[in-house]
C-alpha cells in the first residue's frame, strides 16, 4: 500500500511520518524524548518533522537491530548538523565513526556462526575440543567470558553500562565528549560523598 507522505512534502506530521518510516507513532515520540530526532510546533502545537528525519529514524532502527544502545546513537547523531539537512559528507562521518565497531559486529557474528560447534573457551567443558583447547579451564585464569570469541563493543549488561567497548570504536568514540562531561560533573558530587566514605572506614578501624 503506498504512503500518504507525497514526494514534494518538505515536512510530515507524526502520523505522515511514521507511516512512511514504518513505526508507531509512539516509536517516534520516544526518539524524540531521547533527544534522536527533533520537531518543530506549529501554531496549534502539533509536531512537524522536517522530510531528512527519515533518514534518521531509518538509522536509528537499523542500528537497533544490531544492537547499538541508544547512548551510541544518540552520540553518532550528534555529529550532524542542526538546521540543515545533512550532506553526503556529513553522513560519511558518521558511518567512518561505525566502521571500527561495525567491522568488530561482524567478527564475532562470523565466529558464531564458524565456531559454535568447537571450544569457545566459555568455561563449560561440555564439548570433547574443550579438553584439547580449555583443559581444565585454563583460559578462565584470562578473565571471565568466552575467551576464544572476540570481544565486540557494546552494552555491557553486567555493570549497565551504554557501551562495553574495549577498543574504543564507536560506541566508545561517538559519545566521548557527553560522557566526559557527565564523569567530570559526577566525579564533583561525587567527591564529597569519598570523603565521608573515607571517614566513616577509619574510624570504623579505630573502633575495632
Amino acid at each position: 500500500m503506498p504512503t500518504q507522505l507525497s514526494w514534494k512534502a518538505p515536512e510530515a506530521t507524526v502520523g505522515e511520518l511514521a507511516e512512511r518510516a514504518g513505526v508507531a507513532t509512539s516509536t517516534l515520540r520516544f526518539y524524540e524524548r531521547e533527544g534522536l530526532i527533533h520537531s518543530r510546533r506549529t501554531s496549534g502545537n502539533q509536531r512537524r518533522y522536517s522530510r531528512d528525519t527519515l533518514r534518521r529514524v531509518a538509522f536509528i532502527r537499523a542500528s537497533q537491530r544490531l544492537g547499538l544502545p541508544l547512548s551510541a546513537i544518540r552520540g553518532a547523531l550528534a555529529l550532524l548538523p542542526e538546521g540543515r539537512t545533512p550532506t553526503r559528507e556529513d553522513w560519511a562521518a558518521v558511518s567512518e565513526c561505525w566502521r571500527e565497531d561495525l567491522n568488530q559486529r561482524i567478527a564475532l557474528m562470523e565466529q558464531l556462526r564458524d565456531h559454535l560447534t568447537d571450544c569457545i573457551g566459555c568455561g563449560c567443558l561440555s564439548l570433547t575440543s574443550c579438553a584439547l583447547a580449555n583443559p581444565q579451564d585454563r583460559l578462565g585464569e584470562q578473565g571471565p567470558g568466552a575467551r576464544r570469541l572476540s570481544q565486540p563493543c557494546g552494552p555491557d549488561p553486567a555493570h549497565g553500562d551504554a557501551s562495553g567497548c574495549r577498543g574504543g570504536g564507536a560506541t566508545g568514540r561517538a559519545g566521548t565528549a557527553a560522557a566526559a562531561g557527565n564523569a567530570h560533573a559526577g566525579t564533583a558530587d561525587a567527591a564529597p560523598g569519598g570523603r565521608r566514605a573515607h571517614a566513616a572506614t577509619a574510624r570504623a578501624a579505630e573502633g575495632n
